[in-house]
């Protein structure tokens, strides 16, 4: 029942889209409505703002973390084990795809993504990050960076933990990743994605 309840509170702070939030405060358009609209930090800096976006970035990556804290943080106390700490990196994520608060309209989860993996752990998050970076500064395509990363991410995890109940959630993560990036990798495919930091039309 603890785990039930973890995984449900994980999913309602996943569901609150930074973007949205954030570009309302700011006086910008919805995300929603421009660009990929996609509502993430790569399209909010399709407004110009680098400030409205990093704030995004900042917020959809920390409410990953957070949920996943909060479970290893009460984990013994409420009888939450791995498998509950799965299940909250699941949930969380699935908030942010599918949030209730903005009718199941949501994004891709890059960032959300990012901190759910640097609250497992913090070399995992680490090597994952590097991996996009170097991806994103090589050929300047988050959508790119982001597929490369979420293969990766799994591999990384076994390297570090092995086999596990919270690999297979991160197996999953990656799975919906790169099915969230599937107009993206036509796009790439086709030569129409936009680069990082190209202005909404």
């Amino acid at each position: 029942m603890n785990t039930l309840l973890f995984a449900v509170i994980a999913y309602l702070i996943g569901s609150v889209s930074f973007a949205v939030v954030v570009s309302k405060l700011f006086g910008l358009s919805d995300p929603r409505t421009y660009g990929s609209k996609n509502p993430g930090a790569t399209n909010v800096l399709r407004s110009g703002n680098k400030a409205a976006a990093a704030l995004t970035l900042l917020g959809d990556g920390a409410k990953g973390w957070f949920a996943v804290w909060l479970a290893q943080h009460y984990a013994d106390r409420f009888g939450v084990g791995d498998v509950g700490i799965a299940l909250v990196a699941i949930a969380v994520f699935l908030g942010h795809l599918w949030p209730v608060f903005f009718r199941f309209v949501g994004g891709k989860g890059v960032a959300t993504a990012l901190g759910v993996l640097l609250g497992l752990n913090g070399w995992l998050g680490l090597a994952t990050l590097i991996t996009w970076l170097v991806i994103a500064y090589a050929f300047r395509y988050s959508s790119l960076a982001a597929l490369v990363a979420s293969v990766f991410a799994p591999f990384y995890y076994g390297l570090l933990f092995g086999f596990d109940g919270i690999l297979l959630a991160v197996l999953a993560m990656s799975a919906l990743l790169v099915y969230r990036h599937r107009q993206n990798i036509g796009n790439l495919l086709a030569g129409k994605e936009s680069r990082i930091g190209s202005k909404k039309k």
